[in-house]
């Protein structure tokens, strides 16, 4: 939300800043860009914090995150370009951001065309033999503190179809870029493949990657997550190398 007193010069810069970023997405309910500088700042080369706020974000790979906001401070800039509202970055500038994906967006995530592609012709060993599996839907459902997948896959081999539910416990994947299921339960004892159950799973961490929802030049690195009913939130690290422009 802009401030009252800001200056018609930082809104304007404000506004070129905000169009850069729309132009990386696909669609947007809401976005606001605020850029805190003046004049003086620019002219030395220095913005003293942007923040991007967002809600309803949909990626180019018709990915969809419900919340996004984005707080950076300190940042060194090329003053020329800057004065002309174009953010050309001195050097990478460092600060939190926080996601907040529904079951819905993560359910379309698996449905989308770019995700899917990823869960077709998968080589998987089960019980010694090297099978092809193709996953034919998948649903996934946020509890509090864990994740459960309902899914159905197809063995190309034996033509049959398996289905498979577990839930699991989210965790930061090594590296802080993604989310692994670890802690993989079965409902009353009923134990699927464990190789099926493992493909599975990864493939359902590399949905999650946060990479996936970053936007061009800017990247998160996560630092804490909490999933309860319905929804699943992140905190991370904001690294931002390159503003849209």
């Amino acid at each position: 939300m802009l401030q009252q007193n800001r200056s018609l010069g930082e809104q304007a810069i404000d506004k070129v800043a905000e169009i850069a970023i729309a132009s990386k997405l696909d669609e947007s309910e809401t976005l606001s860009v605020t850029v805190n500088t003046d004049p003086g700042q620019l002219a030395q080369g220095e913005v003293e914090a942007v923040a991007v706020e967002g809600k309803g974000l949909v990626m180019q790979q018709d990915l969809r995150v419900e919340e996004l906001q984005i707080h950076v401070k300190d940042i060194a800039v090329n003053p020329l370009t800057a004065m002309f509202g174009k953010i050309e970055l001195n050097g990478p500038a460092f600060g939190g951001a926080r996601a907040v994906l529904t079951e819905s967006d993560i359910n379309r995530a698996f449905n989308s065309e770019y995700i899917s592609r990823k869960l077709k012709n998968l080589k998987v060993t089960v019980d010694g033999q090297l099978r092809t599996i193709d996953v034919k839907t998948i649903e996934c459902q946020l509890l509090v503190g864990k994740i459960a997948l309902n899914a159905e896959v197809l063995v190309r081999e034996t033509a049959s179809t398996e289905k498979i539910y577990f839930t699991a416990k989210p965790e930061i994947a090594a590296g802080g870029w993604a989310i692994s299921l670890q802690d993989v339960e079965y409902p009353e004892n009923n134990e699927f493949s464990p190789e099926l159950t493992e493909a599975l799973a990864d493939k359902a961490g590399e949905v999650l990657n946060l990479r996936n929802f970053e936007i061009e030049g800017m990247s998160l690195r996560i630092q804490q997550l909490n999933v309860e009913a319905g929804l699943l939130t992140l905190q991370a690290e904001a690294k931002v190398e390159q503003f849209p422009n």
